[in-house]
């Protein structure tokens, strides 16, 4: 169950209130060469997205070459604070099979700061604070590898009640 974009409402689905953090769920994750740079600031648990120099515009999931350009050379990683807020959500009642006994769990569409959407878990959270509009941060769940895995939980210092 999902609240429809732009709703703030809270959803309040039967139930109750925990949903599964699902950070103990084994992650098998795909990685690119093109994406080293990105994997690497995790280990440091910080976050870097690509950003065109020549158009001044974000963009992730990590790529090979400026989705605007068209070039790999207008390329840069910057680091991002990691906050934002929630676009759209989804409670996930039948997962995949690594996280089928894990459910309900969410994930969500994070509108960053610097304006571009990231799709990751949502955890630390209960089903009555869940909403659009609410404002998360990143956090990170420890990987085998020393990286980290980016997902985010309610910002607590800037939460609307």
């Amino acid at each position: 169950m999902s609240t429809a974009q732009g709703s703030s409402a809270p959803v309040k689905p039967a139930g109750g209130g925990a949903l599964s953090d699902t950070t103990d769920v084994k992650r098998s994750i795909k990685r690119f060469g093109f994406s080293k740079p990105y994997w690497e600031a995790t280990r440091e648990k910080k976050l870097v997205i690509q950003y065109c120099r020549a158009t001044g515009q974000y963009q992730h999931y990590p790529r090979p070459v400026s989705i605007y350009t068209g070039r790999e050379r207008d390329l840069e990683w910057r680091e991002v604070s990691g906050k934002g807020e929630i676009f759209s959500f989804s409670l996930t009642y039948r997962g995949t099979a690594a996280f089928r006994g894990h459910e309900p769990y969410v994930v969500a569409i994070v509108t960053l700061d610097v304006g571009i959407n990231v799709i990751a878990n949502v955890i630390h959270c209960e089903r009555e604070q869940l909403r659009v509009g609410l404002p998360v941060r990143a956090c990170w769940l420890p990987l085998e590898d020393g990286t980290n895995l980016l997902m985010f939980e309610p910002d607590r210092d800037t939460a609307k009640t």
